[in-house]
């Protein structure tokens, strides 16, 4: 268990680093992002191209492209409007990544891809499908992720690999969800103040839910300092894993830790912003989000009158299929995640490693 986390100004420098830790913290050091393969996504919808339908699917590798871009040449080379091209989820640019894109092209042929085809964006499916891909619906990503020239006593990385397998990490948000220095978090200030105008809905959005991440990672992060981030306690809003189902836990909290312990539901934190039909935390657990969250009124105020529905999200992110193996000083790291969640947070509790680059995929 860690010192209490820090409340800082969230408007300078990584505040994410002063999170605290699970598992002990990082056993070692290393190097990640030397090169974009050091990084590799490979995104999972969840489903199967259906064969026929207005839309066309494909799965794309890309490398050293961001998603947009790569979305802006599908939709030059297919002859379509950009808003005709859609995809699940962004991913990052510095890395070698495999996601899908649906184009809307009711009574058109398929395009020729070959000439669309570089070192950098290969066509590896092209399916006819029902429907276009929706913006997070996808199941959630696989990673394969070599660090570099790990400095570490090996025996005690190997416990903390054992205990985030077994266990799992706070599911905080990453540090790119806030721009680099917490810049978004710099401009949604100026959107709430009124200095900001007309920022487009995109930007908005983006700006907004980098308030709410970073409220929710205070509450986490005095969940963590506590203990309890993967405990119940009387109050707290329970979800089932793989599901949106919520329901309040009350005193008596023996079961529901054992189920916990099975990992099969998670306590959680609010995402906030207007009411809705999601549950409150009671008791015990809304004392601890409200304590965090008591001199925040500017942020929560800005949420709320900016239109955001309030949520909840789990405290806990559950590491699937976590696979290590050495290549001489290098630790190659394999894991699925659920869609909504970071791979930088399962690293920060094994490794500090020092990147070239910020941005990773997300979604």
């Amino acid at each position: 268990m860690s010192s209490s986390p820090t409340t800082d100004h969230p408007l300078s420098g990584d505040f994410t680093l002063s999170l605290p830790h699970a598992h002990g913290g990082p056993a070692g050091t290393g190097t990640i992002r030397s090169v974009p393969e050091d990084f590799q996504v490979f995104e999972d919808l969840g489903y199967q191209a259906t064969g026929d339908g207005e839309h066309l699917l494909l799965v794309i590798r890309k490398t050293k492209l961001t998603t947009n871009e790569v979305a802006a040449m599908l939709a030059r080379h297919a002859g379509v409007r950009r808003r005709d091209v859609s995809f699940a989820g962004m991913k990052d640019k510095q890395a070698v990544t495999t996601q899908a894109f649906s184009i809307h092209l009711p009574g058109r042929p398929d395009p020729d891809w070959d000439g669309l085809e570089t070192d950098q964006l290969v066509v590896l499916e092209s399916n006819r499908h029902s429907r276009k891909i929706r913006r997070g619906a996808l199941r959630g990503n696989r990673f394969i992720l070599r660090i570099r020239n790990v400095e570490a006593d090996r025996q005690l990385l190997q416990q903390r690999i054992s205990a985030v397998a077994r266990s799992g990490v706070p599911n905080y948000f990453g540090p790119q969800r806030f721009g680099r220095s917490g810049e978004n978090l710099q401009l949604a200030k100026r959107l709430f103040e009124g200095s900001l105008t007309k920022p487009g809905r995109q930007l908005k959005g983006i700006l907004l839910s980098s308030v709410r991440s970073w409220l929710f990672n205070l509450v986490l992060a005095e969940r963590v300092a506590q203990g309890n981030w993967n405990r119940v306690i009387p109050g707290d809003v329970m979800l089932l894993v793989g599901s949106n189902r919520q329901f309040l836990a009350d005193q008596d909290v023996g079961e529901l830790q054992s189920r916990v312990d099975a990992l099969d539901i998670n306590p959680s934190a609010p995402l906030n912003g207007r009411s809705s039909r999601s549950l409150r935390a009671a008791l015990e657990a809304a004392q601890v989000e409200q304590r965090v969250l008591s001199d925040r009124q500017f942020w929560l105020s800005g949420l709320e009158r900016f239109g955001l529905t309030e949520d909840r999200r789990s405290l806990r992110l559950l590491v699937d299929d976590l696979q290590c193996e050495w290549a001489q000083n290098d630790l190659v790291l394999g894991f699925s995640l659920p869609a909504g969640s970071y791979a930088t947070v399962v690293l920060r509790e094994l490794l500090m490693v020092q990147s070239l680059h910020l941005r990773e995929s997300s979604t």
